[in-house]
């Protein structure tokens, strides 16, 4: 980031990115090997697994709309706090299940928490971070986000060689400390909607046809994203016969993106056709995907996650400076929680999809199919926002003649 940009930016947003590293510290060093531990030390099929992942992700996204337009109403500061508590309590409870249904509350608790927190801290990003610097601090945010996984996967091997209670426990440590933090440092911001009713602010944002298109087209990005936490553990570790692979793994794909996202976003910054560059990351990320078939190695897997990061860093920046531009000022809270669905529909549908179509293509001897899934969808997503852009435009030049008329 520039140092000029930098200064511009302030305390209450550096202390956002200090937290969004610390919660991705503690996020990463579970989801991955949480999987693992279902499927391994427990027993569960990766569909099973699945499941459980997805209701975490559901419970989060299906309800962040509501926890969205609960922040624009009653504060950013408030629903930050209770969503962060929440989560800690949701993340801790791993370490004590003994039943199948265990798994499913400790899940759901882990979602809700990031219903409430996470709508309400992306909106305040967007509304105290100065429009200028905006795509600098998205981009920062995902450099820091990569840092932490990076040493989430050094934690989260570390304790795992010893038991899953500790990576549990570990991880819902970090969003209590983050909790409090967020209690004591971060001011208030006051709520920005003080005319609408919680029913007409969710009213208001489901009328906005063009940005639910935008979320539905969104549901084939976070399919991809999703097989992160899934797939690509297992499948590092059904190549390579080794757990520490799998760390290896996704540490070089956050050290890809904290090496080149900041470079990538320089020379993206004259583009602004932003639906295309989300499309186009996507697709970057599908052939990653799809190469999977012919890797047999870590380093043909490593050269394939090199496409898949390259693709989040053309994507990701992207992603999050395109909803405040839909959004009115006083409901980009509630914007941000719908724009969740993509991310609970598709992102759920991911992971159960995702893992059983990869134990059919195990049982069938069709190792290719759950790749080749990805890469038609990364084709779909870039041809969808491509047209949505062209459409976009056109309707910004016939208003912009309206006007001169």
């Amino acid at each position: 980031m520039k140092w000029e940009s930098w200064r511009e930016t302030p305390f209450s947003v550096k202390l956002l990115l200090s937290t969004s590293f610390m919660m991705n510290m503690g996020f990463y060093a579970l989801i991955p090997y949480l999987t693992l531990y279902l499927t391994g030390s427990i027993g569960w099929t990766l569909a099973m697994a699945g499941i459980v992942l997805s209701v975490r992700q559901f419970s989060q996204q299906g309800l962040a709309f509501l926890g969205g337009v609960i922040a624009d109403a009653f504060g950013y500061k408030g629903a930050m706090f209770l969503g962060l508590g929440v989560r800690a309590v949701g993340f801790a409870t791993f370490a004590f299940c003994t039943e199948t249904w265990h798994f499913f509350v400790a899940a759901i608790l882990s979602g809700l928490g990031g219903a409430l927190f996470e709508p309400a801290c992306s909106a305040a990003y967007a509304i105290i971070t100065p429009e200028a610097i905006r795509k600098e601090v998205f981009s920062l945010r995902n450099v820091l986000s990569n840092i932490a996984v990076v040493g989430s996967q050094i934690v989260g091997t570390a304790l795992s060689a010893i038991d899953f209670t500790y990576i549990s426990l570990f991880a819902g440590a970090v969003f209590g400390v983050n909790a409090i933090v967020i209690f004591f440092l971060f001011p208030p911001i006051r709520a920005t909607n003080t005319r609408h009713s919680i029913w007409e602010s969710m009213s208001t944002v489901v009328k906005d046809k063009l940005f639910v298109r935008y979320t539905f087209i969104l549901m084939g990005y976070y399919y991809l994203n999703m097989q992160v936490f899934l797939t690509i553990p297992l499948f590092v570790e059904n190549v390579t016969h080794s757990k520490v692979n799998v760390g290896i793994v996704l540490s070089a794909l956050s050290l890809f993106v904290i090496l080149f996202q900041m470079k990538v976003t320089q020379l993206l910054e004259g583009y602004q056709q932003r639906l295309t560059l989300i499309g186009i990351g996507t697709l970057f990320m599908s052939v990653g995907l799809f190469l999977f078939t012919f890797a047999d190695s870590l380093w043909l897997i490593l050269l394939d996650v090199f496409l898949f990061a390259l693709g989040t860093m053309i994507a990701v920046p992207n992603l999050v400076d395109v909803v405040p531009r839909f959004a009115p000022k006083d409901l980009v809270g509630a914007y941000y929680g719908f724009n969740g669905y993509s991310i609970a529909i598709g992102g759920s549908f991911g992971q159960i999809a995702g893992g059983w179509v990869y134990d059919v293509g195990l049982r069938l001897q069709t190792p290719w199919l759950p790749w080749t899934i990805c890469l038609v969808i990364g084709f779909w997503v870039a041809w969808m926002l491509y047209r949505m852009e062209q459409q976009t435009e056109q309707i910004g030049n016939d208003l912009k003649k309206i006007a001169r008329s």
